[in-house]
């Protein structure tokens, strides 16, 4: 008998093979002229000044470690929110401490429930910990809290929410997260993803910064990748209960969050002029495009983030595919969201005004 030769070399944990790797926004075209990236919400303003300098003076001491706890980010978050330092804790991005979170409350035979158009890295972090994902349905683009409600069994253990959300821009009102915390049982971990929270001017929308504050079981993640322009860097944090932070802290790497990127953040966070300018300059133009493309005869889903869904016909000479590569082949990259549920729309990120016009005019030909 023929021996398998896959007993021959390490075998990955049952199930780990299983996952579909996370696929970012592609960067890239055969077009030769200028590019317009528009598929991964980066900022088009970048960051601060004063961040850059910040990052430029830590780099003359890159053979030192980080400070192990990140006190300088922490320090400057709890000064500007008033929020306890001791329930603070930094990630290398968000992505960081969403893969923790699973790591200390998930195990095999758990459940986690996401939803259908959630963040894939939920999917991906629920399964790395052999636990099972479950995928509630969501109604037109929005979140279905009796839905969720409905999909809790005794094995879950943990409920994800991107709110805002991404891909569809859409959110859940403070007064719909409470009554989602209100229905779950007391030892399931709600887990706020807030990371485009910066960009919603909505008065009825909430950080969940009280439910967090208030009650056990419920956690919020932020990013520095969006608003602050700093997704080079990685760095993300979390306001979680104490003992939340005891337990997670317990797996975290030591030094999860470099000197340039803490040096960086911490400036960035305190200079809340240059937020204030940027959710101003996305406000403007989040509304001027998305009355331009509907004039255009397309859907758009109403969003309150940094980037706008946009449905196209199911006639097959103006499909989201056709888009894409005409798009592409005209130097403006956005992002298809087929694995998100949407097999004919595309997300667009807003970029520079350049760009934003650029993409109109581009689909206007189109």
């Amino acid at each position: 008998m023929k021996k398998d030769v896959l007993v021959d070399r390490p075998q990955p944990r049952k199930g780990i093979l299983d996952i579909a790797a996370y696929v970012p926004g592609s960067s890239e075209t055969e077009n030769t002229r200028k590019v317009f990236k528009l598929s991964s919400n980066e900022s088009p303003l970048g960051p601060c000044p004063a961040a850059i300098d910040a990052y430029r003076q830590a780099a003359a001491h890159l053979e030192l470690y980080p400070d192990g706890s990140a006190t300088p980010l922490l320090e400057a978050i709890s000064e500007v929110t008033g929020l306890a330092r001791s329930n603070l804790m930094a990630g290398n991005g968000s992505d960081d401490l969403l893969g923790l979170l699973s790591n200390t409350y998930l195990t095999a035979g758990d459940e986690g429930i996401m939803t259908e158009h959630g963040f894939s890295v939920y999917e991906i972090q629920i399964r790395g910990t052999g636990a099972k994902p479950v995928i509630v349905k969501e109604k037109d683009c929005r979140i279905d809290i009796d839905a969720i409600l409905a999909a809790v069994t005794e094995r879950t253990k943990i409920v994800f929410i991107a709110n805002p959300g991404n891909p569809t821009g859409t959110y859940l009102t403070a007064t719909e997260v409470k009554r989602l915390h209100a229905g779950l049982p007391k030892n399931v971990l709600l887990v706020l993803d807030g990371a485009y929270a910066e960009f919603v001017t909505e008065d009825d929308y909430d950080t969940g910064v009280e439910l967090v504050s208030a009650n056990e079981n419920v956690v919020m993640t932020r990013t520095f990748s969006k608003i602050y322009g700093l997704a080079g860097l990685r760095v993300g944090w979390m306001y979680a209960p104490l003992h939340v932070i005891d337990a997670v802290n317990r797996i975290r790497g030591a030094f999860n969050v470099s000197v340039p990127a803490q040096a960086a953040a911490s400036v960035a966070f305190r200079d809340r002029a240059y937020i204030q300018n940027a959710i101003a300059y996305n406000s403007k133009w989040r509304s001027w495009l998305t009355h331009e493309i509907e004039a255009l005869g397309l859907k758009v889903t109403p969003s309150v983030t940094n980037f706008l869904l946009i449905h196209f016909p199911a006639d097959k000479e103006k499909s989201a595919a056709l888009a894409d590569d005409y798009l592409k082949s005209n130097g403006y990259i956005l992002r298809r969201v087929t694995g998100y549920g949407f097999p004919n729309a595309l997300r667009l990120s807003i970029g520079s005004e350049e760009a934003n016009r650029g993409v109109v005019a581009t689909l206007k030909n189109f």
